[in-house]
């Protein structure tokens, strides 16, 4: 789908969730000032749609814009034959440059039932609505997704195998997020892992290291993406991959090909989206020359 991670499946359908959680706080508050009678419920199925109709109106958007510039679409699985060169459903491309930005991925850790776990590529179409939620990780797709669901009405537990929220951030606001976490009642539990999932008919059982099991309805593990480089015939023309799967690139988004570039999560530096559009500016200016 045409948009990527963030409008697919990040930013966008998380900020017009989080926007539908804050309105139960809302409902709360306003008693004190005067409103009376019952809050209204949430409908998770006509949220689902309008979300879904939304990105689709976005897709359409991004589409459009690449056609009015003049850009050839093809919709397909690439791989790369040479310095100059690629193949996509049997069409082959040339071109002065190639660039690889084919993002990254969830990924899963390798324990029993880890089946049973759901990434944040699918949380968002969850059916039933998990009354009761378990959250994997202490990164900010974690927490976000924690505080999501805790504010639609889900009961969240999160479990991170840290001391801390939010690895690489200030100390002081990792340590003030887990305290404004707990006061939503969020059951935060920290220097915790899981160790395997098993279904129970209708529910998931959650082993966890210190020998407790808990019951939840869905499982979610936001615990690491991947670069999404396998399988494109990088390695084949030289481009070198690096042990988790990253393209190598310099300062200049250049591989070991010169001809070959790479930028966004597949170089996994900085999974950000304006870190990857900020890298496509600069990489644009440098082969092309600064707009006028």
């Amino acid at each position: 789908a045409w948009g990527g991670t963030c409008v697919n499946v990040g930013c966008i359908p998380k900020k017009l969730y989080s926007y539908a959680a804050h309105y139960a706080h809302g409902f709360e508050e306003s008693a004190g000032f005067g409103w009376q009678g019952t809050a209204p419920r949430l409908d998770w199925a006509i949220l689902k749609a309008r979300r879904a109709q939304e990105i689709l109106r976005l897709n359409g958007i991004y589409q459009n814009l690449l056609a009015q510039a003049g850009v050839t679409l093809l919709a397909g699985i690439a791989q790369v034959t040479g310095p100059h060169s690629a193949i996509v459903n049997g069409q082959p491309v040339t071109a002065s440059h190639l660039l690889i930005a084919t993002g990254g991925q969830p990924v899963v850790p390798d324990i029993p039932g880890g089946q049973w776990a759901l990434t944040s590529d699918q949380i968002f179409d969850v059916e039933p609505f998990p009354q009761r939620l378990v959250v994997v990780g202490g990164g900010y797709i974690a927490c976000e997704f924690a505080s999501i669901f805790q504010g639609l009405g889900s009961k969240v537990t999160q479990l991170h195998r840290g001391d801390a929220l939010l690895r690489g951030f200030d100390d002081d606001v990792r340590h003030f997020l887990g305290a404004e976490m707990r006061k939503t009642g969020i059951d935060l539990r920290l220097g915790t892992q899981v160790t395997s999932l098993h279904r129970d008919g209708g529910s998931l059982k959650v082993h966890i290291d210190d020998g407790q099991t808990l019951d939840a309805d869905a499982v979610l593990f936001a615990t690491g993406r991947t670069p999404r480089a396998a399988g494109l015939g990088l390695q084949a023309v030289g481009v070198e991959l690096d042990a988790h799967g990253a393209v190598v690139v310099d300062d200049h988004y250049q591989t070991r090909v010169p001809s070959i570039h790479a930028l966004g999560d597949v170089t996994a530096r900085v999974q950000l989206t304006p870190v990857a559009l900020g890298e496509a500016m600069a990489l644009v200016d440098r082969l092309f020359g600064p707009a006028a």
